[in-house]
Parts: structure tokens; C-alpha cells; sequence
């Protein structure tokens, strides 16, 4: 039986317990770390463990626990940043601050390429689609590996739930309109690695999660 082009192990990271992703291409072994936002301990072990060769780290938006430690990593790796889109730049501007706020590393960068809507991201073989999705922050992003059918949704839409707005430049509308509009059309059979929390699918969060549901949005 032929492998999956693509995997992904989920690496909950911070106490915060952020899914951090290591996702790698099976035919070449090279791979990506998706958000890491700590316990970078943890994430070489992964990476060591799964026999994968990190090529470089993408960020779906600038919150501490999702990129605090993405500058130091990659230059542990000597491997670019790339993502989130540049509205993001509030945040990560600030991650020293909140980490001193949170009792966490955050190390402010700038990434190697920020991201934005209709640009592709490669991983060995592998293309993944990136997606514009604000509303948790302005410069949210996701990525989609369509042949997989497979997203990685940062902290948009959660197993159940949503991402949450009352952040500075949250919104809670665009984040509605994120998931309705970037994420829905994916297709129903997608899976998807959230940020927090079990994956899951968007068939099963159109039937079910109370804030997003088909039933939901048409109340």
C-alpha cells in the first residue's frame, strides 16, 4: 500500500497546550513545524523520532504560544520563517512583552516571508495553499494540502468551537465570515489540526459546532 504524501504529528506545546504541527513530505522526508510556540525540547525529539529533515517553519498568526520560539528554532535548523500574512506584525512585534505576561519565551522576528492570499507554500514535495483567514488576528492564515485533503487552521475553528475574538484587533464577524467563505469551500471531507484541541473535520462542524453550523449561521 502506498504512502500518504503527506503526515503530520501533533505536538501540544506551552502550557497553553498549543498544537504545534511537524508535518513532512513521505517522499522525500523533509518537513515543516507549524506553529511552534515552545518546548522546543519536545519538537526536535519529533522531529528526531519521525526520521524527518526540517526544511523550514510556518506560522498561522503571531500569538505568543504559536510562534514565541519560531526565531531561535530556525536558527537552530538554519531554515526561514515563512507566514504569517503582515497584519500580523502587532503581535509579533509584542511576543517579549507577552511573554513576560504569560511566563513563556517569545522572541520577536521577522519572518523570511510573510504570506498572503493565493500564495503556495512547498514542504520536500508537497504544496500546500494558504489561505488569508482573519478575525482570531488580522494576519491569520491557513494552509491547505489539497490532495490530502488535509488543513492546518491555526486558531480559526476549533473541534466544537471558534477562535476567539476579544483579543486586540480580533473581529468577531471577519472570523465568521473566515470560516464560512476560506474554510467551507475546502470541502466537507476535509480534516483539519487546529491549534488547541482534537481534530476533526468540517463535515462534522457544519452539523455540529454551535457557533459555525449550517444551522447555526442560518438562525
Amino acid at each position: 500500500m502506498a504512502l500518504p504524501p503527506l503526515r503530520a504529528a501533533i505536538v501540544p506545546v506551552t502550557p497553553l497546550q498549543q498544537n504545534c504541527s511537524l508535518i513532512w513530505c513521505t517522499a522525500t522526508m523533509r518537513g515543516a513545524f507549524v506553529d511552534p510556540g515552545g518546548d522546543l525540547h519536545k519538537l526536535r525529539a519529533a522531529a528526531t523520532q519521525h526520521n524527518v529533515t526540517i526544511e523550514k517553519i510556518i506560522l498561522t498568526h503571531g500569538h505568543i504560544d504559536h510562534c514565541g520560539e519560531a526565531k531561535p528554532l530556525a536558527e537552530e535548523y538554519g531554515v526561514p520563517i515563512e507566514g504569517p500574512h503582515e497584519a500580523d506584525r502587532f503581535w509579533i512585534a509584542r511576543l517579549d512583552e507577552d511573554g513576560k505576561n504569560y511566563g513563556i519565551r517569545g522572541v520577536v522576528f521577522e519572518p523570511d516571508r510573510w504570506l498572503v492570499e493565493g500564495d503556495t507554500v512547498t514542504v520536500g514535495d508537497l504544496t500546500l495553499d494558504v489561505y488569508h483567514t482573519p478575525g482570531h488576528t488580522p494576519g491569520h492564515v491557513i494552509f491547505h494540502h489539497a490532495p490530502s485533503k488535509l488543513a492546518l487552521v491555526g486558531d480559526v475553528l476549533f473541534q466544537g468551537s471558534v477562535g476567539r475574538t476579544d483579543f486586540p484587533l480580533g473581529n468577531h464577524q471577519d472570523l465568521l465570515r473566515s470560516i464560512v467563505e476560506k474554510l467551507w469551500p475546502l470541502g466537507s471531507d476535509t480534516a483539519f489540526i487546529p491549534g488547541h484541541g482534537p481534530p476533526s473535520n468540517f463535515a462534522h462542524e457544519r452539523q455540529h459546532n454551535m457557533f459555525v453550523s449550517d444551522r447555526a449561521m442560518a438562525a
